[in-house]
C-alpha cells in the first residue's frame, strides 16, 4: 500500500476529494506495481502559490495545475541511498484547486475527473514518465488512460486526456 500525506493549504478540500486521490493513486499503484509502503505527498495550493512555485523552480512565470518534484531523480553529484527496510520516496504532487476547478468548466466535466487526472498526472511524473516528445507523451497519456479508466474516471466525451 501506498503511504500518502495530504496537505490542503487551501482549506477548501474535503474529505470526499481527499478519499478520491487516495484511492485514485492507491489504484495506480497497484496498476503500476509500486512496491508496498512508498510514499507520496500531496499538496492542494492556490493559483497564486503554483506560479509562484512554477516561477522559482521551473522558470516559468505563470500558474499551472499540476508540479511535481521526483525525490528519485539523482542530481550531479549525489548519491543513492539504497537498504532494506528504507521506503520509496517518491516525491511531492502540487495541485492547484483553482486550475483543477477552471479546467474541469472548460473541458466540461466534474471538479473530481480534473482533480483524479491531475493528481494521476503528477504521479506518473514522480515514476519518470513524460510528454517532452510525442512518442514519450503516447506513452505517458495511455497510461493516464488505462489507470482513470480502470479506476471509473475514463474519459467522457471532453476531450481532455
Amino acid at each position: 500500500m501506498l503511504n500518502i500525506d495530504f496537505l490542503d493549504e487551501t482549506n477548501e478540500v474535503n474529505d470526499q476529494h481527499i478519499e478520491l486521490v487516495e484511492k485514485l493513486l492507491q489504484h495506480a499503484a497497484n496498476h503500476l506495481a509500486i512496491e508496498d509502503g512508498s510514499e507520496v505527498s500531496i499538496t492542494f495550493v492556490t493559483n497564486e502559490k503554483i506560479h509562484e512555485i512554477n516561477r522559482d523552480y521551473r522558470d516559468k512565470d505563470q500558474p499551472t495545475d499540476v508540479i511535481s518534484f521526483a525525490l528519485e531523480e539523482m542530481g550531479e553529484g549525489e548519491v543513492e541511498i539504497v537498504g532494506e527496510g528504507i521506503p520509496r520516496i517518491l516525491g511531492d504532487i502540487i495541485i492547484s484547486t483553482d486550475r483543477t476547478k477552471e479546467q474541469a468548466a472548460e473541458f466540461g466535466h466534474s471538479f473530481e475527473r480534473e482533480l483524479g487526472f491531475l493528481a494521476v498526472h503528477g504521479f506518473l511524473h514522480l515514476l519518470g514518465f513524460d510528454h517532452m516528445t510525442e512518442d514519450d507523451e503516447k506513452i505517458m497519456f495511455g497510461k493516464q488512460d488505462e489507470i482513470l479508466s480502470s479506476f471509473g474516471l475514463g474519459r467522457d466525451s471532453d476531450g481532455r486526456p
